[in-house]
């Protein structure tokens, strides 16, 4: 559940503290929220020992430094992080992180003991001209270079089609498992079997209860990175049932 920016702390704990207690009969799924920064620790704190792990929304490459308003991936360890989301769709088209950003950033979640959530994805235009793979490959391969093959297979790749985030729009299953197939057949021809069946290739864009169910049960579509819906209790729970039956 990718929170963005909203809710204060008060309410970030709230609603965590909501979804952990409506989330305890799927333990068998990997759940991990990721509040904004101001919340991330009291979230944390909150969720001590509950099995529902935190994430960090964005990271600073570097460890320390002089970067005003910046926070370093071993900070968010600190604070309670397991995870990193990285390159998100938002933080590149709107703060212009560039490809070697994202690597970089990749690079300093796994030195700081986090495990990054990628998030690739084309735009509209993109898909319209018949790009949607290429840049997806490219946004791959760059994130991930350099990485051993124990790494790669322990990354949660988020397929994101642009288009889809915060639109109501979504791809269809058919697509969604098209890209999620390319995807993984691009780390089974460059590395050894267990990397592309170990890693994980969630979907995000505009997932909700109605339409969980039907993009999970496709083959190669491991989860779902969660925005809006992850932002009630209600709605994210009905996710997690959708992947529990899918």
């Amino acid at each position: 559940g990718n929170w963005k920016m909203n809710l204060g702390i008060k309410d970030s704990v709230e609603l965590a503290e909501k979804i952990s207690r409506g989330s305890a009969p799927f333990r068998t799924v990997d759940v991990a929220l990721a509040p904004t920064l101001l919340a991330l620790s009291q979230v944390s704190s909150a969720l001590q020992d509950s099995g529902v792990h935190i994430a960090s929304q964005n990271h600073h490459p570097f460890d320390a430094g002089a970067f005003t308003g910046a926070v370093s991936a071993s900070m968010l360890k600190e604070a309670g992080c397991a995870y990193a989301i990285v390159g998100h769709s938002e933080r590149r088209t709107l703060f212009g992180e560039t490809l070697m950003d994202v690597h970089n950033k990749v690079q300093s979640a796994f030195n700081a003991g986090l495990l990054p959530i990628l998030c690739i994805g084309e735009t509209l235009e993109q898909r319209e001209q018949g790009q949607a793979k290429s840049v997806v490959q490219e946004q791959l391969l760059s994130a991930i270079e350099g990485l051993s093959a124990a790494q790669v297979a322990a990354i949660t790749i988020a397929y994101e089609p642009v288009w889809a985030i915060g639109t109501g729009k979504t791809a269809t299953p058919a697509e969604a498992q098209t890209m999620h197939a390319f995807i993984r057949s691009l780390l089974h021809v460059r590395y050894p079997s267990f990397v592309s069946d170990d890693v994980r290739i969630q979907y995000g864009g505009s997932v909700k209860p109605q339409n969980a169910k039907e993009l999970l049960s496709q083959p190669d579509i491991d989860g779902a990175l969660v925005g809006g819906a992850s932002l009630t209790a209600t709605a994210f729970i009905g996710i997690l049932t959708a992947i529990t039956q899918g």
